[in-house]
């Protein structure tokens, strides 16, 4: 593939080294001559010396026929600006990196679909849904992410005495916004279809909006589920996604930060958290905040040696789990001896989410679903494919779900009666060896 990366800093640089190991054609284009002597020392890639969000430049990188543009500097305008020009000069796909939470939100204005952008990456999220993976059950965050937090995802296990046990999925009539996206057991993970019967022990994967997925949740679980106790150190962008990635009604979450503005702050968009003014740096005030009886301790300062401290002072004082954020490759090493469970880099994290972003044909994205033999694919809706055809009840499927839909600036959970039009966005749960049947629906006839 042809990439144009946008920016020669610390996360350019290290997506531009990716790319070439996958053996992609990659041009870095930055402002700054010396990033850009830095990289042709060390990388077989092309540099273009001059501004990402002026014309010239980005011509002489060759957006006109890239496969993709991704920006990623450290200014959030000259990303927006810099991808939304490369994509009316042609590129296929425009991705930005974007710090601003008020970029993603999209209640108050769309700035994704205004600049035409593809996909907006904030590194911050995407480390809080990775650490969110070690404390939560393992669940589809693939969708809630590619679905632009439309959608929410919660997994459950099957109680003996549940109402569902022993019923099938046709007779549990659920309301529309829910699917259940996958069913496990101790032999296999599958996408369930009408016929497919409840078991006590299953883990189900409920796909909906907040509110009805809590209904839901009871005809599965007859007791009241015991609250996880998590504690997160640090109250930056990092953190405070994570603290709202973890649901209020199985988690009781405590925040430790030392900036008492900041604390106001996010006592105020966080209402569910205990923010702590506290150093999470200082052993006496972990103490105090009961550091030693939480179920999980989330380092997620913005350094790495605290981070690392915090998370060896919180297994000392007993915390049952341990995670941190680390962003220097070099400290890897040492992490599982200093009693780290689970270490997050945020380079690797965004690494991945790119790598699954390289793909071809009407599939944009793709993520893995962890632990399970299945992923969630991100699929452009192009005319004239069978998917179009009617209702997606009337769409012949095995192993494979319509999980949401992207229309415009709207988001919902796919239902029976749904027809998918040209220029929709479909978030499909597949098994991986039907991806050549998912393929087959959505291609254009004749392909």
């Amino acid at each position: 593939m042809h990439i144009v990366v946008i920016g020669a800093g610390t996360v350019g640089t290290s997506i531009a080294e990716l790319l070439c190991e996958n053996r992609h054609n990659v041009v870095l284009v930055d402002s700054s001559r010396e990033a850009l002597s830095r990289v042709e020392e060390n990388l077989d890639v092309r540099t273009v010396h001059g501004s990402g969000c002026e014309a010239i430049p980005l011509f002489q990188a060759g957006v006109q026929s890239a496969d993709i543009v991704l920006a990623v500097t450290n200014r959030d305008e000259l990303n927006l600006v810099g991808a939304s020009l490369a994509k009316a000069m042609g590129t296929r796909r425009s991705v930005v990196r974007i710090f601003n939470p008020a970029y993603r939100d999209f209640s108050t204005f769309d700035y994704q679909r205004h600049f035409r952008i593809d996909r907006l990456l904030s590194l911050e999220q995407l480390t809080a849904l990775e650490l969110a993976k070690g404390i939560r059950a393992p669940g589809l965050f693939a969708i809630e992410n590619f679905a632009r937090g439309g959608v929410h995802v919660h997994e459950v296990a099957v109680e003996s005495d549940a109402k569902a046990c022993g019923k099938r999925l046709l007779d549990l009539a659920l309301p529309k916004q829910v699917r259940v996206g996958l069913i496990s057991d101790s032999q296999q993970t599958r996408i369930p279809g009408a016929e497919d019967v409840i078991a006590a022990g299953d883990h189900i994967t409920l796909i909906g909006q907040q509110k009805e997925l809590d209904d839901v949740r009871k005809l599965f679980e007859r007791k009241v589920r015991q609250r996880i106790d998590v504690i997160i150190a640090g109250g930056g962008e990092v953190g405070f996604n994570l603290a709202r990635a973890l649901h209020e009604d199985r988690f009781r979450v405590k925040m430790l930060e030392a900036d008492a503005v900041r604390c106001d702050h996010l006592a105020k968009l966080l209402p569910h958290v205990t923010v702590l003014n506290a150093d999470a740096t200082w052993r006496a005030e972990m103490e105090e905040a009961r550091v030693g009886s939480a179920d999980a301790f989330i380092a997620a300062t913005g350094r790495d040696e605290d981070n690392i401290i915090c998370g060896v002072e919180a297994r000392e004082l007993g915390a049952r789990q341990i995670l941190s954020v680390v962003r220097r490759p070099d400290y890897a090493n040492v992490l599982e001896k200093l009693g780290i469970d689970i270490a997050v880099s945020p380079r690797q994290v965004m690494a991945r989410e790119i790598l699954g972003m390289l793909t071809g044909g009407p599939v944009v994205a793709q993520s893995e679903v962890s632990g399970k033999d299945a992923a969630v694919w991100e699929i452009e809706v192009v005319a004239g494919s069978p998917i179009t055809a009617g209702t997606l009840r009337e769409i012949p499927h095995t192993g494979w779900l319509i999980a949401a839909i992207v229309r415009d600036e709207v988001v919902w959970v796919a239902s029976g009666d749904d027809q998918l039009k040209p220029g929709d966005t479909a978030v499909v749960l597949l098994q991986r060896d039907h991806g050549p049947d998912v393929l087959k629906m959505f291609e254009r006839a004749g392909q």
